[in-house]
């Protein structure tokens, strides 16, 4: 079985996005449910798997970061509305067998994310 991870990397610092709150949601028929609320640690990932076994199923995700928060919290000086502020990521988990790690890579100015395993 496989596992959906996450993690996330703070460009501006160049090191792991440490404290920063997430979401998981799975879409379906059109309607977007909470599947969990995590918060990355030390290393910029979650302490577990955001989804494995059992509950990886085929099917379309969101995962939704506070990166505007999360500055926020550093103490970065922001333009009011942020430029990033919460950055939501959609994606598609096609075959439960493999991994889907989507990672994060956040400044307050850019994003960008790739399917890893």
């Amino acid at each position: 079985m496989g596992k959906l991870s996450t993690h996330v990397l703070d460009i501006t610092q160049g090191k792991p996005g440490i404290g920063m709150k997430l979401e998981l949601f799975v879409i379906e028929a059109g309607v977007k449910t909470l599947l969990k609320s995590e918060v990355t640690n030390q290393d910029g990932r979650c302490n577990a798997a955001l989804l494995e076994g059992e509950s990886l199923k085929v099917g379309c995700y969101e995962l939704v970061f506070a990166a505007g928060d999360y500055f926020d919290a550093l103490g970065q000086t922001l333009p009011n509305p942020k430029f990033i502020d919460k950055v939501t990521l959609a994606f598609g988990i096609a075959d439960v067998a493999q991994n889907y790690h989507v990672p994060l890579v956040v400044s307050p100015w850019a994003y960008s994310t790739y399917r890893g395993s």
